[in-house]
C-alpha cells in the first residue's frame, strides 16, 4: 500500500477537466483555421495548373479558408465525424473522472458552443446523437509522462470514397499502385479535389486502414523518408494522379492532389492489405500536447 502510494506520487497528474477544455479548443480550430501547410501547398498549386477554371476553384479555396479563419466560423459546412489520435505517456495518472468520458464532453462543447454542424447519426434509424458523439477515438500508450491529442474532423464526402482491400500477395506494388489509381479516379469530383491520398500498406485489415488515416496527419510536402521504396511510391503515385485530369472539383485540371502520403508495415504471409483514405482540400487536423 505504501509502494502504491509513492508510485502515485511520482506520477504525473492531469485531471480530466483539462483534458476536455484542449478537446473543445482543437475541434473548433480544426473547424476554422486550415493547417499553414495546407494552404502553402493549395497557393504553390496555383502556377501548376493549367486549367483557367481549375485557378478560378482554387483561388476561392484559398479566400474560403481566408474568410473562415478571420471570421472563426467553419471552412466547410460538413464540419465532420470527430476523430481522435491520442498518446497516452505510461507515466501520467488522469484524475477526477476517465479518459473517454473528457474527450466526448470535449467534442460535445465544441460542436455545441462552435456552432458546429452535427453530422453523426444511429446507421439505421438515421436519427442524429444531437451533439456529434460518439467520437472515433484511437489510444496508443507510449513512453514519457505526456499526452498528446490529435483532433481530426473528417468529411463524410472524403470519407465515402475510401477504401480498403486484401489484395493477394502475388499481385505485388503494381496492384498496390492500380487498387490506389482505381480508387482515386472513381472518386472523381466526390471527395472535393484537390485531395491527399493516404494510404496504408501491410499490417491487417483494420491496421492498414489505421495506417491510411495517420499518414492524412503527416504535413503536405514531407515524404516518407523511412523507406525508399515508400518514398518512390508516393513519388510515382503523386505523377500518375495528377495526370488523371480531375482536377481542382474535379472540373478538370492537373491539380488533383496535394499530396501522396504512404505509411508501411510487415503483414501476414498469405495477405497484402492495402487501405486509401482520402481527404478534401479541407485537410483539418489540430493537436496539442499536456
Amino acid at each position: 500500500m505504501v509502494m502504491e502510494k509513492k508510485i502515485r506520487k511520482a506520477l504525473r497528474r492531469i485531471n480530466v477537466a483539462k483534458i476536455t477544455q484542449a478537446v473543445k479548443k482543437l475541434f473548433i480550430e480544426a473547424n476554422t483555421m486550415l493547417g499553414d501547410d495546407v494552404v502553402c501547398a493549395l497557393k504553390s498549386a496555383l502556377p501548376r495548373e493549367e486549367s483557367a477554371t481549375g485557378k478560378q476553384v482554387l483561388e476561392k479555396i484559398i479566400e474560403n479558408a481566408s474568410i473562415a479563419c478571420r471570421s472563426i466560423m467553419p471552412i466547410c459546412q460538413d464540419t465532420g465525424l470527430a476523430v481522435l489520435f491520442v498518446e497516452v505517456g505510461q507515466d501520467i495518472h488522469i484524475v477526477g473522472g476517465d479518459l473517454r468520458t473528457a474527450i466526448e464532453e470535449g467534442v460535445r462543447q465544441s460542436y455545441a458552443d462552435g456552432f458546429l454542424r452535427k453530422s453523426v447519426c444511429d446507421p439505421l434509424t438515421r436519427k442524429n446523437t444531437g451533439d456529434n458523439t460518439p467520437a472515433i477515438i484511437h489510444i496508443d500508450i507510449v513512453a514519457g509522462d505526456r499526452l498528446k491529442i490529435i483532433a481530426m474532423p473528417k468529411g463524410g464526402g472524403s470519407e465515402n470514397v475510401s477504401a480498403a482491400k486484401m489484395l493477394t500477395p502475388a499481385v505485388g506494388i503494381e496492384g498496390i499502385k492500380k487498387f490506389v489509381l482505381e480508387t482515386v479516379d472513381q472518386a472523381g469530383a466526390n471527395p472535393c479535389p484537390p485531395i491527399i491520398v493516404g494510404i496504408g500498406i501491410g499490417g491487417s485489415l483494420e491496421q492498414a486502414c489505421i495506417m491510411a488515416k495517420k499518414a492524412l496527419l503527416r504535413p503536405v510536402g514531407e515524404q516518407n523518408r523511412i523507406d525508399e521504396r515508400v518514398e518512390q511510391i508516393e513519388k510515382e503515385l503523386y505523377q500518375r494522379i495528377n495526370k488523371l485530369g480531375i482536377g481542382p472539383a474535379g472540373l478538370g485540371g492537373r491539380v488533383t492532389a496535394l499530396a501522396v502520403n504512404v505509411e508501411m508495415m510487415p503483414c501476414h504471409i498469405a495477405s497484402l492489405p492495402v487501405a486509401v483514405n482520402i481527404q478534401c482540400h479541407v485537410a483539418r487536423h489540430k493537436e496539442t500536447i499536456l
